[in-house]
């Protein structure tokens, strides 16, 4: 449930009518090489058929390359100049894109009989190399656009290759899955050596002079090759499976990292998941990074796959095997940067900090995730051994609730500089942990419910908050729990406190909720009437009402006094998983497991809006401090920001009335000063078939009034005469405006050469409409000439015998 703010307490309650959603936080990295732009603005994102382009200031996705075959981009490079990008994916075709704009300049055969595994281009972007599954690799010439050499000789999948930096030496280095380095002259387009001294994957490769080659491997040593004499110079065992090895430059102050003598220094990332710099004359590690977790020898999430250094933002990034993008300050190896590429199915969000500044996400992982909503920067919190189910913030937005299925609840608290820290946990319930909920008055109290069935009050001792304010925590206290109650014979889906910490509400599996009272957790009432189990319970924050919502696509509203039903809101056609007041208590908000959000209004029972964000459950709900956004997170791996535009509708609905209002009364002036070509004009550019027509009627009353038609219909543009054939389709189809209609139809076949007529859009529909209808007038006009000739002539015979009775009176 959202805090209200006090000043918007104040204000008269402004229903909603609609929210449009204005970000949206999604998946953009799914594993591959990331690359970087040279001036350090733009990063490139493999995820799945497309490659993404990141704003890195601001983790936005500023567009994609898409694949037009939605067949997974296999490798992608980009050029050395920063203006061309070249993908290759599993339909064995390359592309090549124009990435600002972005378009596709070319595709074409890729030759190779198995994916592209990688590419490189020359330092000059006019060669580009490719390395196929296929054990070949393939050498293009990409200003004439042709393929300059095939190299054979590798085993294997060809997984990495890289031109010597100095172009004259017209030099090609590659490593396949046979774990030897070659180097290929391009001149003869052989292979002249073969560098062997590793005995696993090879994973990079890094120039430090014209002479001198750096080697990682998975066979835990980095290398120093002489290119010279092609030998190994040094062999530096890492203790670590290396993923990258980046050189240090030779320039630039890097005393912090334990680099005090001149020579040749690097930096590895690998399986342990933190960065060492090495010397590689002495085979030393001079610095490793300090990290707030225990190293591992084995691989796990924190393992780290890529890392390469940016000269433009002297920093140096990193990927871990999460898929998270960290940037670390080169002089340091601080971390001043850290984005989220994948999130899998998201089970819960709020809002978080005074402004709301932040959101916290529960992702299906034993980490949480913290967005600044400014920048993308995301933290990653760890504590958590096993997926968190479920998170509440308390009032002030500074701390906040987890648990998860490892049976503990665990207390976060935001520090001044928006850092995030673990300073309680607790330990109790026998199975997962499914529920929670903050005391919504002070930070004094903790409600959790679990699979146990159980529901637990756990008191925060006013000396943890205060302690955890200062900062003075440095390790997780353990937190009681008061009160321990059997709750419900199935699950517990969801516990909420009511706004004045005295009385809290479950709902389960069981199909029921219950009201009970937060001082010994006694139970007070039932609420029975769901026909499927209870999802979600929510106290309102100005009635004495709870709302749930059930897996029957119900929700309903309850009396706290007599437990009675006293509204059902129908209209999902799905399960609804989670509700949160809005508008002050006047509206409900509510989200289903078919990806649907409906805004109700609770006096009228009626379903205002339905918007459609998600493909998938819409896990998590929650709405700011201000009540104008909401944030919603569902298991499509996306998280949605939703701003209520009502205001802004009905200021923009109000403007264009005003403005309606105007051009009628302009109009209305035009046509009384007889000024007919504006007013023809202006009543086509309020696009209304109707006041046009008024308008020709108009002309047509004056005297000589087919003339003036036909000199402002000729006068007019010619969209505006595409927008006349199309209204007088519609006049043309009622008989009392088929003559305006034939007189503007008349004019333009008169004045319009066909084949001017034939360039208007839409002629062929409108001549296929115009043609019945003019037809059924003219029989209709036939006949009426034949009716009237016919009246005529009796009119005439009897006259003639009035004429002959009189003649034989008079005789």
């Amino acid at each position: 449930m959202a805090d209200t703010d006090p000043a918007a307490a104040a204000a008269p309650v402004r229903f909603k009518s609609n929210y449009a959603a204005t970000r949206k936080i999604e998946p953009f990295y799914k594993g591959g090489r990331i690359q970087i732009s040279r001036d350090g603005k733009f990063m490139f994102c493999p995820c799945g058929s497309k490659v993404n382009v990141i704003d890195v200031e601001t983790g936005a996705v500023l567009h994609s390359l898409q694949q037009d075959e939605e067949e997974d981009v296999t490798a992608f490079v980009l050029s050395p100049d920063d203006e061309v990008l070249v993908t290759g994916s599993r339909a064995l075709l390359l592309r090549r894109w124009r990435w600002r704009e972005p378009s596709c300049e070319r595709s074409w055969r890729a030759v190779h009989t198995a994916p592209v595994a990688t590419m490189a281009f020359d330092p000059t972007a006019t060669l580009l190399a490719t390395g196929g599954c296929d054990s070949t690799i393939k050498v293009w010439d990409m200003v004439k656009h042709y393929c300059t050499h095939n190299l054979k000789g590798s085993s294997g999948v060809v997984h990495l290759v890289q031109f010597h930096p100095d172009i004259s030496r017209l030099q090609l280095f590659s490593s396949s899955i046979d774990y030897k380095i070659r180097i290929w002259d391009l001149s003869c387009s052989r292979c002249v050596a073969v560098l062997e001294g590793h005995f696993s994957a090879v994973t990079s490769l890094a120039f430090a002079d014209g002479n001198s080659l750096l080697s990682s491997g998975r066979d835990k040593i980095c290398m120093v090759w002489d290119l010279e004499s092609r030998q190994s110079k040094r062999t530096v065992p890492v203790y670590e499976t290396v993923e990258a090895a980046v050189l240090l430059p030779q320039e630039g102050d890097f005393s912090q990292l334990g680099v005090k003598n001149q020579g040749l220094h690097f930096v590895t990332a690998g399986s342990k998941g933190i960065l060492r710099v090495w010397e590689a004359a002495s085979g030393a590690c001079v610095h490793s990074q300090a990290v707030p977790f225990a190293l591992r020898e084995e691989p796990s999430e924190r393992s780290l796959s890529q890392c390469q250094f940016v000269p433009a933002r002297n920093e140096i990034l990193t990927v871990s095997m999460e898929h998270n993008i960290l940037f670390y300050d080169a002089q340091s190896l601080q971390l001043r940067k850290q984005l989220a590429g994948y999130n899998e199915e998201v089970l819960d969000v709020k809002f978080l900090g005074p402004g709301d500044s932040h959101i916290v996400v529960a992702t299906n992982s034993p980490q949480l995730k913290v967005f600044e909503l400014a920048t993308s920067h995301c933290q990653i919190l760890y504590g958590h051994t096993e997926t968190i189910l479920a998170l509440d913030v308390f009032r002030k937005g500074l701390m906040f609730v987890t648990c998860a299925k490892d049976r503990s609840v665990r207390l976060w608290r935001m520090g001044r500089a928006g850092r995030v820290t673990c300073v309680a946990q607790g330990l109790g319930h026998a199975h997962g942990v499914g529920a929670v909920a903050c005391s919504r008055m002070k930070e004094s109290f903790v409600v959790t419910s679990s699979q146990d069935c159980t529901i637990k009050i756990w008191n925060i001792p006013e000396s943890l908050t205060s302690k955890a304010k200062a900062a003075l925590v440095s390790s997780p206290e353990p937190l009681h729990a008061r009160v321990t109650e059997r709750g419900h014979d199935k699950d517990i889906n969801s516990v909420a406190v009511s706004p004045n910490d005295k009385l809290l509400a479950t709902g389960s599996q069981d199909r029921l909720a219950k009201l009970w009272s937060c001082s010994d957790c006694s139970l007070l009432g039932v609420f029975s009437g769901h026909k499927r189990g209870i999802w979600c319970v929510q106290f309102s924050p100005v009635d004495q009402v709870l709302a749930t919502s059930s897996a029957d696509g119900t929700l309903k509203l309850w009396g706290l006094r007599d437990f009675s039903c006293l509204k059902t809101f129908e209209g999902h056609d799905a399960s609804v998983l989670k509700i949160i007041f809005v508008s002050r208590g006047a509206q409900l908000l509510s989200s289903g497991s078919d990806g649907l959000l409906k805004l109700w209004t609770i006096k009228t029972n009626e379903c205002v809006k339905t918007l459609d964000g998600h493909e998938d459950k819409i896990w998590g709900l929650h709405s700011n401090k201000k009540d104008d956004m909401v944030v919603t997170a569902s298991s499509d791996s996306c998280i949605t920001l939703w701003q209520d535009v009502t205001e802004i509708e009905e200021k923009e609905a109000q403007a264009k009335q005003e403005e309606q209002i105007m051009k009628e009364q302009e109009l209305s002036n035009l046509l009384h000063e007889k000024r007919f070509l504006k007013a023809l004009g202006l009543a086509i550019s309020l696009d209304r078939p109707h006041t046009v027509l008024t308008v020709v009627k108009a002309i047509l009353r004056e005297p000589e009034g087919r003339r003036h038609l036909e000199e402002n219909i000729v006068r007019l543009r010619k969209d505006q005469k595409e927008a006349v054939l199309a209204f007088l389709v519609t006049w043309n189809t009622n008989s009392r405006n088929c003559h305006e209609a034939q007189a503007v139809m008349e004019t333009l076949l008169r004045h319009e050469a066909p084949d001017t007529l034939l360039q208007f859009s839409g002629i062929k529909s409108a001549v296929e409409s115009l043609l019945p209808y003019t037809e059924r007038h003219f029989q209709r006009l036939s006949r009426l000439l034949q009716a009237s000739t016919f009246i005529e002539f009796m009119w005439h015979n009897m006259r003639l015998a009035d004429v002959a009775q009189q003649d034989q009176g008079t005789l």
